[in-house]
Formats: C-alpha cells, structure tokens, sequence
C-alpha cells in the first residue's frame, strides 16, 4: 500500500512538471507575437503562473541583445527535475 501512494505521488509531480514545461514552452512562444491582441490574452494569463519560475533564471542569466537565453536554462533545470523524480520513483509491480 505504501508503494502505491508513492507510486501515485510521484506519477503526480512528474505530471504536474510536465504540464508546467508545456505551459512555459507557451509562454515563450506566445512571446515572439506580442504585437497580436490573441496572445498578449493568453500572455496575460500565463505570465503570473509562469513568470515567477523563469524570473529565478533572468536573475541568473540577463536577457542578452533581446534575447532571454535564461528560459532554455530553465526548460533544462524543470526536465532534469522531472527527470530526477521520475527516476526515483518506486517500480511499480502491476495489480
């Protein structure tokens, strides 16, 4: 029984990361359009969920020449953690 709720609470957080990494992807592409109405909407949405995780990287690694080179820093830190808990995570042994 113990396995299975760590199965599950691992299964969750990897999920979760995942759909994160989807939505920062999103938020970068969704930056390249700025001038349509369509995705400052969807922008307004997404930057304060987030904003608060790649601004930890602008802090590290400033935009250079208008280019923000921190949000590939940060796309690799949230695969290494997703990686890192999905490696972790007990086998599970079927029903």
């Amino acid at each position: 029984m113990d396995t299975t709720i760590t199965l599950l609470i691992f299964q969750t957080l990897t999920a979760f990361l995942n759909i994160y990494l989807v939505l920062i992807f999103v938020r970068i592409l969704l930056s390249w359009f700025q001038s349509a109405e369509w995705a400052m909407n969807a922008m307004s949405f997404l930057s304060p969920i987030t904003d608060p995780y790649l601004n930890i990287f602008r802090s590290i690694i400033p935009p250079l020449g208008g280019i923000d080179f921190s949000a590939i820093l940060a796309i690799f830190a949230l695969q290494f953690v997703a990686r890192m808990l999905a490696s972790l995570a007990p086998v599970s042994t079927g029903f």
